[in-house]
C-alpha cells in the first residue's frame, strides 16, 4: 500500500505526510496511477453532486476547478512542454528535445493550455446538463492505465523521470488493470474508447516523437481525459 500513498503524492497536491522514497519503492509506485484516478474520479464525482443544485456552468467550472487543483495542474504542464516542442521543432526537428526539455512555458504552450481547459469546461458543462456524474468517476482512472502502457511499450527520450518506471511495469500490472476498466465498460460502455485512445498515443508518440518522455505521460493523460469525456457524451 505504500505504493499508492507515494503515487498519491506524486500525481496529485492532496495534504499527505512527507515521506522518504527509495529509488525503487518510487518507480514502482506507477503501478498505483490507476488507483490514484479513481481517488481523484471520486473526489470530482463529489465535487459534481454537491453543485448539482447550481447553475451547469457554474458546476462545470467547480468541477473543472476541482480536477486542476487536486493534480497542481501537472499534466497540463507536460501537455504544454510537449506542445512546445512540437512547434519549436515544426522547421527545425534539432531543436524539439532541447525544447522539451526547457522548463519555461512559450506560446504554443499557453495556446494549448488555454484550448485544453476551454475544452474540458465545454464537455464538463454537456456532462452535467445531462445529470452524467459516474462518468467522473471513471475517466481519471481509465486514463492513468495509459501511463503503464506507453511506459511498457515505447522507448523513453531521455534518462529523465519517467525513465526510472521502465523497469517496474510488468504485462501482468497492466492487465490487472483492465478487469475494472472491463467493468466500467459493463456499465458504461461509450469507456471502451479508452484503450483505443491510449494506443493512438502510442502510435503517435511512437512515429511523431519517437518515444516517451514525463512530459509525454503528462499529455497523453489530459488529452485521453478529453478524448473520454467527448466518448461518453456523443
Amino acid at each position: 500500500m505504500k505504493g499508492f500513498f507515494v503515487a498519491i503524492q506524486f500525481l496529485t497536491r492532496l495534504p499527505l505526510p512527507a515521506m522518504q522514497v527509495e529509488p525503487d519503492a518510487f518507480a514502482r509506485s506507477m503501478r498505483w496511477f490507476p488507483a490514484v484516478g479513481l481517488l481523484i474520479g471520486a473526489l470530482l464525482a463529489g465535487a459534481a453532486t454537491l453543485a448539482g443544485g447550481q447553475d451547469q456552468w457554474v458546476a462545470a467550472l467547480l468541477v473543472l476547478t476541482v480536477w486542476v487543483a487536486i493534480t497542481g495542474a501537472l499534466h497540463l504542464d507536460g501537455l504544454s512542454d510537449l506542445a512546445d516542442a512540437i512547434g519549436a521543432g515544426h522547421k527545425d526537428p534539432t531543436r524539439f528535445r532541447a525544447v522539451l526539455a526547457d522548463p519555461h512555458i512559450g506560446s504554443f504552450g499557453v495556446v494549448t493550455i488555454v484550448l485544453q481547459i476551454l475544452a474540458k469546461l465545454v464537455l464538463l458543462h454537456a456532462l452535467l446538463e445531462q445529470r452524467h456524474v459516474l462518468p467522473l468517476l471513471a475517466i481519471p482512472f481509465a486514463a492513468r492505465i495509459g501511463p503503464l502502457v506507453w511506459t511498457r511499450w515505447l522507448p523513453q527520450l531521455h534518462t529523465g523521470l519517467s525513465a526510472h518506471f521502465v523497469h517496474a511495469i510488468r504485462l501482468r500490472h497492466i492487465l490487472i488493470w483492465l478487469v475494472p476498466l472491463a467493468v466500467g465498460i459493463w456499465f458504461m460502455p461509450r469507456l471502451a474508447a479508452a484503450p483505443l485512445l491510449i494506443m493512438l498515443w502510442a502510435v503517435w508518440l511512437k512515429r511523431r516523437v519517437g518515444g516517451v518522455s514525463g512530459d509525454c505521460h503528462g499529455a497523453g493523460i489530459e488529452l485521453v481525459e478529453t478524448g473520454l469525456l467527448v466518448s461518453l457524451l456523443f
